[in-house]
């Protein structure tokens, strides 16, 4: 059942801001009573093994050289987002699907890549600024954001509903009218469900009882509970929030308003940008960027061209 059509939907946003309270806190309930991460055994882990990258002299001839004299690239992180970036359990590491793919981007341009925790709504200014080097948190590319940094693609993300297995409340993301629906704080979820609310009063229907959370577990959890009847999230936080609570959860209906995620460079750094840009490339190439996302079970995200300031849809 596609959902992308649906008046409250288009009526969202597009800027995707996909962010986000903290989201590790309440990642030890469910690996305590989940599979192995690939759907197996009772518990799963919040790492997957490294992939190891060689360093490409071309691609590290593209780097400019103040980076180069560097070493590394000082990155903006908001690790609180899994399974994108979050924190290992000894609070400090960061780790992710998108944390892999930096690094091995860097370690592509014979880089270290030095993490550095940063709210969200500070990393681009921080990159402005020159705090950071490369901003890195599952932010989505859209006009706004390329008017003030660069962005290169390297992923794509739309938004997942997601409710218990066999769906007992019988939650209809086109009409969920008189439902219990649980979302994130401050995501662009939240105004996807609270205009499909307005819609059911606009026609007379029950609104839609709308429970937001600091974190996303927290939302998961009152899923798996009963106390809410289906949650909203990113696509790839939902698939992992699914694998993480065994088969007590199913997706429902089809992910929509899919965007470009991006790392964002300074304004001024387009060689820089366009170093990144070829590092994921190579990474598509030779294999590593697959494997890396299939390590993670997020593959369905994957693009094929990684680019500069893409077009994208507002």
């Amino acid at each position: 059942m596609t959902i992308a059509g649906h008046p409250a939907a288009a009526a969202a946003r597009r800027d995707r801001t996909y962010r986000m309270g903290a989201l590790a806190a309440g990642l030890a309930l469910f690996a305590a009573a989940c599979g192995d991460g690939n759907g197996n055994g009772d518990a799963a882990p919040d790492t997957t093994p490294k992939v190891e990258v060689e360093a490409d002299a071309e691609l590290a001839a593209m780097v400019p050289q103040e980076y180069r004299d560097a070493g590394k690239l000082e990155i903006g992180v908001n690790a609180e987002y899994p399974p994108g970036e979050f924190l290992e359990a000894d609070g400090t590491t960061v780790t992710g699907f998108n944390v892999d793919l930096f690094e091995a981007v860097a370690g592509k341009l014979d880089l270290e890549a030095d993490w550095k925790p940063s709210p969200f709504d500070a990393i681009i200014t921080g990159v402005q600024s020159g705090k950071f080097d490369v901003g890195m948190s599952s932010v989505t590319i859209n006009e706004e954001r390329l008017e003030v940094v660069n962005m290169v693609s390297y992923y794509t993300a739309g938004t997942q509903w997601f409710t218990q297995t066999g769906n007992p409340q019988e939650v209809d993301p086109d009409d969920a009218c008189g439902k219990r629906i649980a979302v994130q704080r401050a995501t662009i979820q939240v105004e996807d469900i609270e205009a499909r609310s307005q819609t059911c009063d606009d026609e007379g229907k029950p609104t839609i009882t709308i429970e937001q959370f600091q974190e996303q577990t927290q939302a998961t959890e009152s899923i798996v509970s009963g106390k809410n009847d289906a949650a909203l999230a990113d696509t790839p936080v939902a698939g992992y929030a699914i694998k993480q609570t065994g088969d007590q959860l199913e997706t429902l209906g089809d992910q929509y308003e899919a965007a470009p995620y991006g790392a964002v460079i300074n304004k001024d750094e387009t060689e820089l940008a366009e170093a990144i840009a070829a590092a994921y490339t190579a990474l598509i190439e030779d294999g590593t960027y697959s494997s890396i996302l299939d390590q993670w079970g997020v593959d369905e995200g994957a693009i094929t061209q990684p680019a500069v300031n893409p077009d994208v849809d507002e």
